[in-house]
């Protein structure tokens, strides 16, 4: 049956118009998806009715397991369980600094990527299986496939990091309609409902502290723009972070120098446990293995206070950055995860002098206003209001002496273009080397390299005569592209800046070409895990039955169903599909047998002492 869509007048567009595009939040501990439906942003949930998808993903040999799924498997099989795969995108080896049980493989300057049981995964490859997670979910949910996705990042996310996320969108199959901002995000949902009518400007707070990233963004909301006036974060601190603390603070107390990976991941899941459970309690028991400690709320406080000053210092400095006054911010709104916790909601209140704004699920704002950003960009929308984000850091290249040109400065609004003139410091210069780098300092080795390249053919002239016109192009997603030209003869070259610890072109168009080469073979493993899982199911209920009814059985008959049933269980060590299949059906005509006489038994049982008037007078 056919469905179509219906919507109040001026909420949607045409049914045979009418576009499916989604907001994703690809979070750090949780993800999730949403859309337009009928004028009205909807997060989309599973067939269990579950909105936030886990980032977790399990390997095995022959299969994964994600989200919900996969959670058992922190504790079981910490190697092969992969969580918070976020604070490893677009970052190269020798970034990651933090514990973790992975067993990381790669060079230091290259994004690294995890030995599993299927073998080398990059965190490109296991964001795109959570995106295709959500992608799947989405089009379960509205019987029809996607045609566009916003997915949001955190604000302070540099050009690898922003880079590594679209391409985990394209090897999920998603058309990436833009990387938005996740305070930017946050502020849509609230301010495209609530604010945009209002004649006087507002500025907003958004803080964002959800499981691996901070971000903190002033907005201002003028006559129905959207311009963000300052931005600034940190991209390894979060919920992970804080349970982090606790576990550390757990070894002192405890008197533990060392925790193996195993006894490490139950102290982990055991401190965001007890996180969780002080935001409704004064003390809770925080059970670490075979021992426990008490956990009251001062000690909580001081525990991550650390952690929270760094967010307060943050907000001041995005503060002084948008010359502004604490009397000028009419609001502050909370956004993800981590700020559900009363310590933090405290922190906020005393550095901003009031009661932080939290209408929205916190988890769930940043997709709902992605969906309503891919709702005007698809098409579907024409009533929407304009977004100004920023970049988040700086941007120049390389001068003599090691030092920094900024093209683009921090906080500048996007998309946006720059040009500056340079000329050749040697006499019969004929070539140029365009070091591009991203950051705040004036050194060129305090930066963050993006990338180089060079530009051939200048006409030789005297060291100072050539003019070397140098554009740098930031679009809307934040990504950069940057091109140099020779003004006399015309030459030119350019570069579409993509680190080099991100996902290469060949490793993706590999990835791409193994999707088509073993789509069969996946589809066949696919059947073959199923069916395992169907027959476990069926001897499980089996042997239930078997140690209640087991009397109902002849000797002959009790023989001939283990005997089946011992060869479906020899055929699940194998991996011959057909061989389970024909095992699966001649346990069933034992099993079937078994069935009837016990359906007897019950029926026997309810009739028991009933007389046959007794069903007459019934009727």
């Amino acid at each position: 049956m056919a469905l179509l869509q219906i919507a109040e007048p001026g909420q949607s567009s045409a049914p045979h118009e009418h576009r499916i595009a989604i907001g994703i939040d690809l979070g750090t501990t949780h993800s999730l998806v949403a859309t337009v439906l009928s004028g009205k942003a909807k997060v989309l949930n599973d067939a269990q009715g579950r909105v936030l998808l886990p980032s977790i993903v399990h390997y095995t040999p022959h299969q994964a397991h994600y989200g919900d799924d996969a959670k058992p498997f922190i504790t079981a099989d910490p190697k092969n369980t992969i969580v918070s795969v976020k604070r490893f995108m677009g970052r190269s080896k020798a970034d990651i600094k933090f514990q973790h049980p992975y067993i990381l493989v790669g060079e230091d300057h290259q994004m690294p990527a995890f030995e599993t049981a299927q073998g080398r995964k990059t965190p490109v490859e296991i964001s795109a299986e959570i995106l295709k997670q959500l992608k799947d979910r989405a089009e379960e949910s509205l019987k029809n496939p996607v045609n566009g996705a916003v997915i949001t990042v955190p604000a302070y996310f540099d050009e690898a990091q922003r880079q590594a996320t679209r391409d985990a969108a394209q090897l999920a199959g998603l058309s990436v309609l833009r990387l938005l901002n996740e305070p930017t995000a946050a502020a849509v949902a609230y301010g495209l409902d609530q604010e945009t009518n209002l004649a006087t400007d507002r500025n907003y707070v958004i803080y964002d502290l959800g499981g691996g990233t901070f971000d903190v963004s002033i907005l201002r909301f003028s006559q129905g723009v959207f311009e963000v006036l300052a931005t600034g974060g940190h991209t390894a601190l979060g919920g992970d972070d804080l349970d982090r603390l606790i576990v550390k603070w757990a070894k002192k107390q405890l008197n533990i120098e060392h925790l193996n990976d195993a006894e490490y991941a139950h102290f982990i899941v055991a401190a965001r446990k007890a996180k969780e459970a002080l935001s409704d309690a004064n003390e809770v028991e925080l059970k670490l293995l075979d021992k426990s400690l008490q956990l009251d709320r001062p000690t909580f406080e001081s525990i991550i206070q650390v952690a929270l000053d760094k967010t307060i210092s943050v907000c001041k400095r995005v503060m002084r950055d948008a010359k502004l006054e604490l009397n000028d911010i009419q609001n502050v709104v909370l956004v993800g995860g981590s700020t559900r916790s009363y310590a933090v909601k405290k922190a906020v209140q005393t550095v901003f002098n009031q009661e932080p704004l939290c209408t929205i699920n916190p988890d769930e704002v940043v997709a709902i206003g992605a969906s309503i950003t891919a709702n005007q960009l698809i098409g579907n929308s024409t009533d929407g209001s304009l977004l100004l984000d920023v970049t988040p850091l700086s941007l120049g290249l390389e001068t003599m002496g090691g030092l920094v040109e900024r093209l683009i400065s921090r906080n500048t609004a996007i998309p946006v273009a720059r040009r500056q003139e340079f000329t050749t410091y040697q006499d019969g210069q004929t070539a140029m080397l365009i070091h591009v780098v991203q950051g705040e300092r004036d050194l060129v080795e305090h930066c963050r390299s993006l990338g180089r390249f060079v530009l051939h053919g200048i006409p030789p002239m005297t060291a100072g005569q050539a003019r070397i016109e140098v554009t740098f192009q930031v679009d809307a997603d934040g990504l950069l592209t940057v091109a140099a030209k020779e003004t006399t003869s015309g030459v030119h070259a350019q570069i579409d800046i993509k680190p080099s610890y991100g996902l290469s072109e060949s490793d993706t168009e590999r990835l791409l070409l193994d999707g088509f080469k073993y789509a069969e073979e996946d589809k066949n493993l696919r059947h073959l895990q199923e069916t395992k899982v169907e027959a476990q199911r069926e001897l499980e209920a089996l042997i239930q039955a078997l140690k209640v009814d087991t009397h109902l059985l002849s000797t002959e008959q009790l023989d001939l169903l283990n005997t089946a049933k011992t060869q479906l269980e020899t055929q699940l060590q194998g991996e011959d599909i057909k061989a389970i299949e024909q095992a699966i059906e001649q346990l069933k005509i034992h099993s079937d047998n078994f069935a009837a006489l016990r359906m007897n038994q019950h029926i026997d049982a309810a009739l028991k002492g009933t007389k046959l008037e007794d069903w007459s007078n019934s009727n």
